[in-house]
């Protein structure tokens, strides 16, 4: 199963006028995509609900098979630095749920659990398990929590957790600030939105699927419905779906996902579209050592010493 292309701008635009305007006459013939017609189920769902208060965020992580990599214990093991930053949250109020044919390595953690994968998916298979991951949202004893999609080698920042629910933002969040780095010349990046000196720079949801955390209503059919579709598209999709359902998304404070390119095992690289995102670190790189000891000590390590962390991160060049 290919990923479900985005629908053209035009279209988002003019559809967005509708729903703004009330023209349900407009809406029908515009003919919303499968994830739009999704998105308006729930609005519709929505116009009368007081939002929740969340008690939790879940992680739902589709695996690249063994067969489908190099190195599986390469794979295995960035799992493990992904799972390790939830495990340091200081929030504890979060589950990960990781979709895969074969069962990794998983740490010993009830908040984390194994989904099979087992359809005979030949080439690309991470919009089939992000379509399995939503579904077992229903198959889950959920309270009202936020839901977000995570590769199995980006990171999150400490105190991430907390945030999302202590500031219960009522459609979700959106990371608009984080890190890139690209592990093979050992550089890093802020991706953020463009400014007057820097108006070429790209905010990191343009960037990275690890991006949006949306508010889900166990209770509510449409809401994982509307999950479903939405993860069938690329992320610069999620903030347009997310907002076309009601569900506007609500940037987290401080740089919160570190992607890392180049690591050799990477979903992009196989598709052959990383270039652009290597070009993108060099000329936006971060060479201050103080501020690349402050990025080590958002992702820390448990279990590390005090000074590990700063071996996980490029250095400035002296």
């Amino acid at each position: 199963m290919a990923q479900v292309p985005a629908t053209p701008k035009w279209h988002r635009a003019a559809l967005r006028l509708s729903v703004a305007l009330d023209r349900e006459g407009w809406i029908d013939r515009l003919t919303p995509a499968p994830s739009e017609a999704a998105a308006l189920r729930l609005r519709d769902a929505l116009e009368t609900r007081v939002p929740p208060l969340r008690k939790q965020v879940v992680f739902l992580i589709p695996l690249v098979g063994p067969d489908s990599v190099g190195d599986w214990e390469a794979v295995t093991a960035r799992l493990s630095a992904t799972l390790d930053c939830f495990i340091a949250q200081n929030d504890p109020h979060w589950q990960a749920v990781i979709c895969c044919q074969d069962r990794p390595p998983l740490p010993d953690d009830p908040r984390i659990t194994y989904l099979p994968y087992t359809a005979p998916t030949p080439g690309n298979d991470k919009w089939m398990k992000l379509a399995a991951l939503t579904a077992h949202l229903d198959k889950m004893d959920l309270p009202p929590c936020y839901v977000m999609s995570f590769d199995a080698d980006d990171l999150l920042r400490q105190g991430s957790v907390r945030e999302m629910l202590r500031r219960q933002a009522p459609g979700g969040y959106l990371v608009q600030s984080g890190y890139v780095m690209d592990e093979a010349a050992g550089t890093i990046a802020l991706a953020d939105v463009p400014t007057l000196r820097q108006p070429l720079r790209k905010p990191f949801w343009k960037l990275c699927g690890s991006c949006a955390a949306l508010g889900h209503d166990p209770d509510l059919p449409q809401s994982a419905a509307f999950l479903q579709a939405m993860t069938q598209h690329e992320h610069r999709m999620f903030p347009y779906l997310a907002a076309l359902a009601g569900r506007k998304l609500s940037p987290l404070s401080e740089p919160s996902v570190l992607y890392v390119l180049n690591h050799g095992e990477n979903f992009g690289a196989r598709r052959g579209r990383v270039s652009f995102k290597t070009r993108f670190v060099e000329r936006f790189r971060i060479d201050d050592a103080e501020e690349l000891s402050a990025i080590a000590d958002g992702f820390p390590v448990p279990d590390a010493s005090p000074d590990a962390s700063d071996d996980e991160m490029p250095q400035a060049p002296a």
